[in-house]
């Protein structure tokens, strides 16, 4: 079996009293896109936030090459791991040019300076996005896609092969949407990235995605290729959902089409008006 770059083991995670992930279990393998699916506010985003380092886990441990994270030099973690966070802000009037150089950060020391590497790997990720052209105009003029894409460049320059993007589609629409996760399927398939990226819409995480991790409460519900997870009683339990699933006739993963809420997720009052 592969050996995945990230693991999961035994995670707890949590900002309160209870915890938000509870005993989680996940290994993410080298090359692919995994995307996390669960209902709003369950813990998918938390999850990515512990994979990349930016919340410590109560207990259990996040694994990278085999190594616990939390105790590895943090600019050893950001040569290897880039993280993309939902909804990312830059200072007011940062150009496009400054936010993705700030890519390279991990790369520098008191004794490597910016270099002519950092220029040309800056310069490569604006153009592989199609932003080279921006570089000089501030990331708050730009549209939510540009915007996007700016901050994917950023997450290029820094030079990691294992990307985690927090809901990039975010506010996009079904367009530019589409832009972004081309953008990624690229980075995949050109780049041999491998990408684990939390999305709301099913359809596009089984359009995208190689592997699929379903989450409900905290916990793996289901785990495995797009065609043997998702399916009418994954869509129920996970979301409390009745749907028909079909194959995409455009891509050929399944396509979850909506009929109605489960009455058994419906309040009492509205499930017995239905």
């Amino acid at each position: 079996m592969t050996p995945p770059r990230l693991e999961a083991r035994s995670l707890v995670l949590g900002y309160g009293a209870g915890p938000v992930v509870d005993g989680l279990d996940l290994r993410v393998l080298e090359g692919g896109i995994t995307a996390v699916i669960e209902p709003n506010g369950c813990g998918k985003s938390t999850l990515l936030r512990a994979l990349g380092r930016l919340l410590a886990p109560r207990s259990g441990a996040v694994l990278l090459d085999g190594q616990r994270i939390d105790r590895m030099p943090t600019r050893d973690v950001a040569r290897h791991l880039g993280v993309l966070p939902q909804s990312p802000t830059a200072p007011e009037g940062l150009t496009v040019g400054d936010l993705v150089a700030r890519g390279r950060s991990p790369h520098q020391s008191w004794w490597r300076q910016w270099s002519r590497e950092d220029e040309q790997a800056v310069a490569e990720a604006l153009s592989w996005t199609g932003m080279l052209e921006h570089a000089d105009r501030p990331v708050d003029a730009l549209s939510g896609g540009q915007r996007q894409r700016a901050w994917i460049s950023m997450a290029l320059a820094q030079g990691t092969d294992v990307l985690l993007l927090d809901e990039p589609t975010t506010y996009l629409d079904l367009a530019h949407a589409l832009d972004v996760l081309d953008l990624v399927d690229r980075l995949h398939d050109e780049h041999g990235r491998t990408v684990v990226m939390v999305l709301h819409d099913l359809n596009l995480a089984a359009r995208y995605a190689h592997h699929l991790v379903v989450m409900k409460e905290g916990r793996v519900l289901r785990c495995g290729r797009p065609g043997d997870v998702l399916d009418a009683d994954c869509v129920r339990e996970a979301f409390g959902l009745e749907s028909r699933v079909l194959a995409d006739p455009v891509a050929g993963c399944p396509m979850v089409v909506p009929i109605g809420r489960h009455l058994s997720s419906l309040p009492a009052s509205a499930a017995s008006m239905k």
